[in-house]
């Protein structure tokens, strides 16, 4: 008889191994000079933690992650069961729907608490301030937070996304998963030819660099999806993409920003 998994543990375990594959992807995708927005050499020289102790940090967020969202499947086991039961009664819509509700609630969410991080002067100094220590970004840094900030910003978002879209086990593995790929690529650090994610969304890889320059530390607050919040409360930063003469690409903030 073949092993048969649950959803709850798919859940639970698929969208960390699919950062971890991802990741992979970006890292090699990385020596190539010619997509990246920061050398090699800049990743190296100007980021302020090691790639060991990142990968530390991240595999901690993402164990007290597992087992947040197994308590989380524990206590919600019947309801969504039950919503599971309804197998080809859900439909097209309602899996919309409830995408466009998680993504929204995480990013209201994860806004608010990231902007709070960076106005804090304790909370920025003792906490959010660890993830910055990456100048530089790079993929498989995207999960590197304070042990803190990981559960407030990503555990408890994700949770509350997970209850208030009314999402069944099954469809978590699917959100999770496209909301840790969406996380990886803003990321990355590379802006690669033809990627739907710069295609699709403003919030992405060049808006999210701007935010880990020293010049764009109070802008681009909103993570993971949308920027809209940005818009709202005049905390978005516009940029310009341009292309070094060395290979690569550059974000660089609009006149405006420069001259304040």
């Amino acid at each position: 008889m073949g092993l048969v998994l649950s959803d709850e543990l798919l859940g639970t375990f698929v969208p960390i191994i699919v950062y971890w594959v991802y990741s992979g992807v970006y890292f090699l995708l990385g020596s190539f000079e010619v997509y990246r927005l920061h050398s090699k050499k800049d990743e190296d020289d100007k980021n302020l933690v090691s790639k060991g102790t990142v990968v530390k940090g991240v595999l901690l967020q993402q164990f007290v992650q597992a087992i947040v969202a197994t308590l989380l499947f524990m206590v919600t086991g019947d309801s969504s069961g039950a919503a599971a039961s309804a197998g080809s009664s859900t439909s097209l819509v309602l899996l919309v729907r409830q995408f466009i509700i998680a993504m929204l609630v995480l990013d209201t969410w994860q806004y608010f608490m990231h902007r709070y991080m960076h106005h804090n002067k304790f909370l920025y100094k003792h906490i959010h301030s660890l993830h910055h220590r990456l100048v530089v970004p790079y993929a498989f840094g995207a999960l590197y937070n304070h042990p803190v900030e990981g559960l407030l910003l990503d555990t408890v978002g994700g949770a509350l996304s997970f209850l208030l879209s009314g999402m069944s086990p099954r469809t978590s593995i699917f959100f999770f998963s496209f909301a840790t790929i969406k996380t990886v690529d803003d990321h990355c650090g590379l802006w690669l030819p033809g990627n739907l994610f710069h295609v699709l969304f403003r919030n992405n890889t060049a808006y999210h660099d701007v935010h880990h320059q020293l010049y764009g530390n109070k802008y681009n607050f909103s993570q993971p999806f949308f920027v809209t919040w940005d818009w709202i409360l005049g905390t978005y930063m516009p940029y310009t993409l341009e292309v070094k003469k060395g290979g690569g690409f550059e974000a660089r903030p609009t006149k405006e920003f420069k001259d304040e």
